[in-house]
């Protein structure tokens, strides 16, 4: 939500800078985000000077130019190349000089410089109104009154507004606080706890009076549970212009187009009250009647932005005696609103049921200003007073006059809460004793209303904006936040219980090899489980069907649950990639999402993601590219931490990969690693290689707790090794010969490592020939050359027969 300082001030009067304000708007709950400037004309017309044109003649090398002298109050006249067709001499005007920065209409900064023009020097710029930001009009530059001094700064003479916005996070209880009367009330709460009082200054209604009866359009709420209250107005004579330049900097300096007067007056009042307005052309309602009503189940109604919704039995519409005007509380009409050509108005002002509006927003994907605040439940006390106040306003910009008596439909008013407040409740919940003086004086503050006192609480009337304070709880945060969170005094002493857990819970296990892949160069991240549905048509394996969709999507790239977490990391990875950071080292925990025909799954997952270089680069070193095998190694290092070292592998199918690894512990597929096919990241405009592992976190996790530690002391007695060179078939793996030499000797052999591969000259077609080490140890003796020699024979043997290998 986004608050002008200079609008706050129009509700309070207060000397604090914007900084100061919004540091005190942060202790109340109402926390800024950030403080942006906002100029009315962007750039505040700094370097812009009133000159007087002396001379005027036809450029000598151009049939549209002129050169000018021109007057700015400076020792010389500047000459200047002009090519506005109403440039003459003895004119006031105004002029950008050497070194100032206007600005485009999108708001791209481009500064004047001296330069020469057809052969001509030129040391500025005579300007257009569109050119300073002043209006839109290019048809020649603007002449000003004569009467004005040479020299003038033309922010002076424009009258620049300056002003600062804060963009607060409000949260969604706070629907006191979505206005900027109702940050101004919790601003004056917060100015009396530090003894300065100041006064809340309400705009006055008293001039609203109704001038004829010459319009009458009756009103029919038919359902009043939807519609508690609903009051309503027509206005005549009305001309539908541009609005007040004051009026559009104001909805300027929040983010808000300017429309017209009529729509600009609604807008500006529901973000000066917090009360949503709309206004109804008054020639297209039908019957001169109002109805606030439900329609059937597939009724076709057109909005504003020319889609075509069709509506729920259940959403409240605003109708007329033949058709739908509006979809009540959330969206106008196409065929109802007002245009240049409406000359009467129908003005409404209510309070509708916020659970209604907030579910026909949800079903119709609207999030508009007004849905925002009729959700969360608006001041029903403050509709009448709101409308008398836009009347005021659309007749002051607009003209016309109010030509209906105020129609005010408020069978059952809603009654204020009453709340009792313990004080020995409020000390417990707090920590700590606040006098009783100054809890009543934040309650009068904050316009909560004390029936009556005793000595151990209060009786208390809370107002009917405050929608969020229904509990005495609510009372004692109310309480706290005025007073202020940094006003309590830490205590020395801390209670805590103690709480057992397994050593095989999840986030411990996690923290372990998070903490292990950090320590080998990885980054964590976490990305959105919202995705793109079309992201599944990438792989065969994914299915459209296994989608499970959101009711309601921020928008049609993230209308879906993953599936995968590859696509999120790949997004992730182009994003780095296109900032300059090509090597990369990943990993996420994250969850996947499917929709199976009888069931929903939701399966958790550790990914890998390599990519670029393994190391930075560096003088003494060559750079090396992240591949397969370090994958591997990471993926090892992974499952050997978590004590599961008894697993096989087996070739990948999964279509993700162009090529890769499955390994799996028994049955149970443990891990999936490879490389990316090259059409799914050149799908994310990523060019190089990406390497890819995911664990099926799930089957860990459960794998993990039956996993027992065995200790054992470190051998005394010395290793031995031993090498072979083996000229094999190169369809054989190394992995064939791992297992023979497991095989083989399974007391004392430690270790089985292939240290050199070569396949090439000198070697018979469709031979290669592996160099392998052979580690030896016996935890009781030392070995003899006789004891190794016997074993080394079986395993030269054993790799004859089994793999026809031999030795090189």
């Amino acid at each position: 939500m986004k608050i002008s300082y200079n609008w706050l001030k129009q509700f309070i009067n207060t000397d604090w800078t914007p900084e100061q304000t919004s540091e005190l708007l942060t202790d109340l709950g109402l926390e800024v985000e950030g403080v942006e400037q906002y100029q009315s004309v962007k750039g505040g017309l700094k370097g812009v000077v009133i000159g007087e044109v002396l001379t005027c003649i036809k450029h000598p090398n151009a049939d549209k130019l002129k050169i000018t002298t021109v007057n700015v109050g400076g020792e010389t006249p500047l000459q200047i190349v002009c090519g506005a067709p109403n440039v003459s001499t003895g004119q006031k005007v105004p002029v950008a000089t050497i070194g100032t920065t206007l600005y485009t209409e999108e708001g791209e900064g481009w500064t004047i410089k001296k330069g020469k023009i057809r052969g001509e020097e030129s040391h500025g710029m005579i300007c257009a109104e569109d050119e300073l930001g002043l209006g839109k009009s290019h048809e020649g530059i603007m002449v000003l009154d004569p009467s004005i001094a040479v020299g003038t700064p033309a922010a002076d003479l424009f009258d620049i507004e300056n002003d600062h916005v804060f963009e607060i996070g409000l949260t969604p209880n706070r629907a006191d606080a979505m206005s900027h009367y109702g940050t101004a009330r919790d601003l004056k709460a917060g100015l009396i706890q530090k003894d300065i009082k100041l006064e809340l200054i309400t705009p006055s209604v008293s001039a609203f009076h109704i001038a004829s009866r010459t319009l009458i359009i009756d009103i029919d709420v038919k359902d009043k549970e939807l519609a508690p209250r609903y009051c309503g107005l027509t206005i005549s004579g009305i001309k539908v212009m541009e609005s007040p330049k004051w009026l559009q900097n104001r909805l300027k300096a929040i983010g808000l187009s300017p429309i017209n007067n009529v729509v600009d007056a609604t807008n500006y009042v529901l973000h000066d009250l917090g009360q949503p307005l709309h206004a109804f052309d008054a020639a297209k309602i039908t019957g001169n009647k109002i109805e606030v009503k439900t329609l059937d189940a597939g009724t076709k109604f057109t909005t504003l932005d020319g889609v075509e919704r069709e509506l729920h039995e259940d959403d409240l519409m605003i109708c007329d005696t033949e058709k739908p005007l509006c979809i009540a509380g959330v969206f106008g009409g196409q065929d109802s609103g007002v245009t240049e050509s409406t000359t009467s108005i129908f003005l409404e002002s209510a309070y509708f049921n916020p659970v209604s509006i907030r579910k026909t927003a949800k079903r119709h994907s609207l999030n508009t200003d007004a849905s925002f605040r009729f959700e969360r439940g608006v001041d029903p006390n403050i509709t009448q007073y709101a409308l008398k106040r836009a009347a005021l306003l659309i007749k002051e910009i607009a003209g016309g006059e109010i030509s209906s008596n105020l129609i005010d439909l408020y069978p059952k008013k809603i009654e204020d809460f009453h709340v009792r407040l313990s004080f020995a409740n409020a000390k417990k919940l707090i920590g700590e004793e606040i006098p009783e003086e100054i809890i009543k004086r934040i309650l009068t503050s904050l316009d909560i209303k004390i029936n009556s006192i005793t000595e151990t609480g209060l009786g208390l009337t809370i107002p009917s904006y405050r929608n969020d304070v229904l509990r005495e709880a609510d009372i004692i945060e109310e309480i706290l936040r005025v007073y202020g969170y940094n006003n309590i005094k830490p205590i020395n002493k801390l209670n805590a219980s103690i709480s057992r857990s397994s050593r095989f819970d999840d986030h411990k296990i996690q923290n372990i090899i998070g903490n292990q892949l950090a320590a080998q160069g990885f980054y964590e991240i976490l990305t959105n489980s919202l995705t793109n549905p079309n992201y599944v048509d990438l792989s065969e394996q994914l299915k459209a069907s296994h989608n499970v969709e959101m009711l309601n999507p921020l928008s049609s790239d993230l209308s879906v649950l993953r599936q995968s977490l590859l696509f999120s990391g790949l997004e992730a990875i182009a994003h780095n990639i296109n900032r300059k950071q090509q090597d990369l080292k990943l990993f996420e925990f994250g969850k996947t999402y499917h929709n199976y025909t009888d069931t929903r799954a939701e399966n958790k997952h550790l990914t890998l993601l390599l990519t670029g270089n393994q190391d930075k680069e560096n003088w003494n070193s060559p750079s090396k590219k992240s591949d397969f095998f370090l994958l591997k190694g990471n993926v090892i290092s992974v499952l050997e931490r978590l004590g599961l070292s008894q697993y096989n592998e087996a070739p990948i199918k999964n279509d993700l990969f162009s090529e890769g690894l499955s390994i799996y512990y028994k049955k149970s597929k443990l891990v999936d690693f490879g490389i990316v096919k090259k059409t799914i990241v050149k799908h994310f405009d990523i060019s190089q290689d990406v390497l890819f592992a995911d664990f099926n976190w799930d089957v860990i996790l459960e794998l993990v707790k039956h996993h027992s530690i065995v200790f054992k002391p470190i051998a005394k007695y010395p290793e031995t090794r031993r090498d072979f060179a083996l000229l094999i078939e190169d369809t054989v793996t190394f992995e064939a010969i791992y297992k023979i030499a497991v095989q083989t000797e399974k007391k004392i052999l430690k270790s089985v490592n292939l240290f050199d591969v070569y396949q090439g000259e000198n070697l018979p077609n469709g031979k290669k020939s592996y160099a392998v080490s052979f580690v030896f140890q016996d935890e009781n003796k030392t070995l003899t050359d006789k004891q190794i020699d016997k074993i080394m024979n079986k395993l030269k043997a054993n790799f004859e027969n089994q793999l026809g290998a031999e030795l090189r």
